[in-house]
């Protein structure tokens, strides 16, 4: 059996056994990761230690240090005081509390990125829906959908974005002024949807809302002084992601810095017999840190053996010189892909692609930025920035921050399927390429 096919084989078959949900999705990608390096798809030294086939500890460690710090954060009140803020500001009727935490979630995620907001924004979401008696799952949905559109808008906002534009060139501001406006429109048809989803389904009991409404956010913390250390640290790790570039630190080095103080700072409030108990990490949510690291093991395997880069070689190769078909073909192909697999081996492959198409059109541009920045190449980045990211809704594997959501709502004894995540974020992914691609004929193809 060829390699390919092995790695197919394997790839496929617990992909389906992840959507039939009859065995723990880790347990399914640890054990496929396994398969991968025994069966020799790839080695040991390649799952474990390479760039470009094994796991992605940037974002493994992204998770871990983040889970600490929210779990610290949670002692101090602080999420209870921004559930009742955010309840009574919402008049504690819950569509409009729905869209209240959906467009805080996009604009965190277009901050700082899509996974650390929803685990900023899931126990907030699981506080305030305590309160009102309402089932949180409509709720955890909409911010993971939400967190993957408002994460497309920035360089920040998600990682193929940054991947992007480093090959590209492309800067802070060009991301912004591009993808911006397309994510905004995206925002107001997506809660057009959710109200005729969701707003004449949910309703509260009065008394419930009146008690609400009565609470105050001051009772919610008992040491105020921890709470503005934390908020002070949790500031300085925040301008630490936006800045990252400049001060030559990735995102997962800064979260494990900032995490590795907020323990110091919550070591320091224990009482001695507490001293030696660590429940920072051993409430950190392991099954999703090594459901990645199985899932970047079986993707790596598909990209060790030519199956990402071939995918991607036709997405180009098909409409090769056809400039509106080549960026339709990037964007609704690279939208299906990264909703069946992890979009940041997908985007590493299809970067050079990009380059290599450019060179092929325009031999004569030595200058590389000229050459990656011509006007029938530009719009292939943005089509690839805006599938890759967009595409994560399709499924619940398709972005991290889908498996952090899904994940922390088990936790909380609510459980989301596989099949109910798609029926919602399906045709929500399919809804934004759809006007995504109107978008890039009226800017860039008409």
């Amino acid at each position: 059996m060829s390699s390919i096919t092995l790695a197919l084989l394997i790839f496929g078959v617990c992909y389906l056994v992840i959507m039939t949900e009859r065995i723990h999705k880790t347990i399914v990608a640890l054990f496929g990761a396994a398969l991968m390096i025994g069966l020799g798809v790839v080695s040991q030294d390649e799952a474990f230690y390479s760039h470009e086939f094994g796991v992605d500890y940037n974002v493994v460690f992204l998770l871990i240090g983040m889970m600490v710090i929210i779990n610290i954060i949670r002692e101090t009140g602080l999420f209870e005081v921004l559930a009742i803020w955010a309840a009574q500001r919402a008049d504690a009727k819950p569509f409009r509390l729905l869209v209240l935490l959906a467009l805080l979630t996009a604009g965190l995620s277009a901050m700082l990125d899509n996974v650390t907001t929803v685990l900023l924004m899931a126990p907030v979401t699981l506080a305030i829906t305590k309160r009102l008696e309402l089932n949180p799952i409509a709720f955890l949905v909409t911010e993971a959908l939400a967190s993957n559109i408002g994460g497309t808008a920035t360089l920040v906002g998600d990682p193929p974005n940054i991947m992007i534009a480093s090959k590209a060139e492309l800067g802070y501001l060009d991301f912004l002024m591009v993808l911006g406006p397309i994510v905004v429109v995206l925002m107001a048809v997506f809660l057009a949807g959710l109200w005729v989803i969701f707003g004449r389904k949910m309703t509260v009991a009065p008394h419930l809302r009146t008690a609400v409404l009565a609470l105050s956010s001051q009772e919610a913390v008992s040491d105020r002084p921890f709470l503005h250390r934390c908020l002070w640290l949790l500031g300085i790790v925040n301008v630490g992601f936006c800045v990252h570039s400049l001060i030559h630190l990735e995102p997962a080095t800064i979260a494990l810095l900032g995490a590795s103080l907020f323990m110091l700072i919550g070591h320091a409030r224990r009482k001695p017999e507490d001293a030696e108990e660590l429940s920072y990490l051993t409430d950190v949510e392991w099954k999703t840190i090594f459901f990645f690291i199985g899932l970047f093991i079986l993707v790596g395997g598909l990209v060790k053996v030519g199956v990402i880069r071939y995918l991607a070689d036709q997405l180009v190769a098909v409409t090769r010189g056809n400039l509106a078909g080549s960026t339709m073909a990037v964007l609704w192909g690279s939208a299906f892909l990264s909703a069946a697999v992890d979009n940041i081996p997908y985007v590493a492959a299809m970067n050079p692609l990009i380059v290599d198409l450019a060179r092929s059109l325009h031999p004569e541009i030595s200058d590389y930025a000229t050459l990656v920045h011509q006007p029938d190449i530009i719009p292939l980045w943005w089509a690839l920035a805006l599938g890759a990211c967009l595409g994560g809704n399709g499924t619940i594997i398709g972005a991290s921050a889908n498996v952090v959501i899904v994940d922390i709502a088990r936790k909380a004894g609510y459980r989301i399927t596989f099949w109910q995540f798609f029926k919602y974020g399906f045709p929500v992914m399919v809804g934004s390429i759809a006007l995504s691609a109107i978008y890039l004929w009226i800017v860039f193809l008409r």
